[in-house]
């Protein structure tokens, strides 16, 4: 039996992660802030943040591995408080590294993002991997700065205190359970209430959850031990094509309009996995026509739930 704890365990992506730690037959405590609803019941729940090293600390004992998902993961909400984003994510990953030093953890594993490669210069040839070269004056948004950050501060504990680390590069993730403010989530729930979708002109290389959270449980492996893995999407989506796949499958009269980018928005490039497919044997193995299918069935069931308290409540 392996004995991991999942920093941010309650949220989106941490719920399937440990789904999947789970279903390979880890031991796995859960972390997250108190109060946080799980979806499942039969996770040990340690309530708590970031930012007590004493307390990680505690909560670290005994554990293997660390998987670090807290942490601020929403562009918007980095570029309206900056400060926040990278208290969260650069002081709380050096919390976090700092307590599984003390606790004598063998391996951290940090959620990082392709977003890092924002800071890839823009000649650099394609596809990027783990290799390519990122540059401080390129990153373009606070947000990106602080994974890498984060990513950098990983490497400092492995060569000062020796501490095993693994960092995953996530790419653009979907599926059930995804926060209602992500794209996909949006355009559903503003199709579902008859309100247009906005569209930019950005493209992603978006990732089912499933497919994602499954890397997790082969990166416990030795071979990926102090290294570095890109978990990007096999397909090109833009998010007109988002908007299409909603309309047709919400049905009904759903209009399209387009907007401007955001600030310092994430410029899509060709990225490649080839690493984490040869070292870890890990591919997406969900095209985004199913993994748009299962997210609209959890969510309509959402939906209707929702509907159905609404109506309980007025009736009373």
């Amino acid at each position: 039996m392996q004995y991991v704890l999942v920093t941010g365990a309650g949220g989106f992506i941490g719920s399937h992660v440990v789904d999947a730690l789970i279903g390979a037959g880890k031991d796995v405590t859960a972390l997250d802030f108190p109060g946080v609803r799980m979806h499942r019941g039969d996770v040990p729940f340690t309530p708590g943040t970031i930012e007590d090293v004493d307390t990680l600390a505690a909560s670290f004992a005994g554990q293997e591995a660390i998987f670090h998902l807290a942490a601020v993961s929403n562009v918007n909400h980095a570029y309206r408080d900056p400060v926040a984003c990278v208290r969260t994510n650069v002081l709380g990953t050096a919390n976090v590294l700092e307590a599984a030093r003390r606790a004598g953890v063998e391996r951290v594993i940090l959620a990082s993002t392709v977003w890092v490669y924002n800071a890839a210069p823009p000649d650099a040839p394609e596809p990027l991997t783990e290799g390519t070269p990122l540059t401080a004056n390129a990153t373009n948004h606070v947000y990106t700065s602080s994974k890498i950050a984060g990513e950098m501060l990983l490497s400092d504990w492995s060569h000062l205190y020796g501490i095993p680390y693994t960092v995953l590069r996530y790419g653009i993730p979907y599926g059930p359970r995804m926060r209602d403010e992500l794209v996909i989530a949006k355009f559903l729930g503003k199709a579902l209430r008859g309100e247009p979708l906005t569209v930019g002109h950005a493209s992603r290389h978006f990732l089912y959850v499933g497919d994602l959270a499954r890397a997790h449980v082969l990166a416990l492996g030795e071979v990926a031990k102090n290294q570095t893995y890109n978990l990007e999407g096999p397909e090109t989506i833009t998010i007109r094509q988002v908007a299409d796949a909603v309309r047709d499958l919400v049905g009904g009269d759903v209009t399209i309009e387009e907007q401007p980018g955001r600030p310092g928005d994430y410029r899509d490039r060709v990225i490649s996995a080839a690493k984490a497919k040869r070292d870890l044997g890990w591919e997406p193995t969900i095209p985004f026509s199913e993994g748009m299918r299962r997210t609209y069935d959890w969510f309509r069931a959402q939906h209707r739930a929702a509907e159905a308290q609404m109506a309980v409540a007025a009736g009373m």
